[in-house]
């Protein structure tokens, strides 16, 4: 069983920066991908990024160039590097995992398709 741990979050200033980290356990297979979410309230899951395993990494327009997502595929620990927060980045993040190769970017999106989830990590982002 994949278990994931958020931690990081944090009330910062616009331009701010973040790093969150998300400890897995429970990826024993080689090849998986993992990926940054975020919520507001009861508003539709926002994808941020995803890493796969091989290190590949896809991210959605709204984080790009200012986010960026990383693996330390020893220690199975994915980390969002988050750089000039905006007001809009105030949420929860959340890191998902799913076993297997090929198909995390893919559900970059929507999030659907990663099995696992942890709690998430509280951003918020005031002037």
């Amino acid at each position: 069983q994949v278990k994931l741990v958020e931690s990081g979050g944090d009330s910062v200033q616009t331009g701010g920066s973040l790093r969150l980290t998300c400890v897995a356990s429970g990826l024993t297979y080689p090849r998986y991908g993992m990926g940054w979410f975020r919520r507001v309230g009861r508003q539709e899951r926002e994808g941020l990024a995803t890493i796969e395993s091989d290190g590949s990494a896809v991210y959605a327009d709204s984080v790009k160039g200012r986010f960026t997502i990383s693996l330390d595929d020893t220690r199975k620990i994915l980390y969002l590097q988050m750089q000039n927060l905006k007001l809009e980045d105030t949420a929860m993040y959340y890191c998902a995992a799913g076993l297997g190769a090929g198909w995390a970017h893919a559900a970059l999106q929507s999030g659907i398709g990663f099995p696992s989830w942890g709690r998430g990590t509280q951003v918020s982002v005031s002037s």
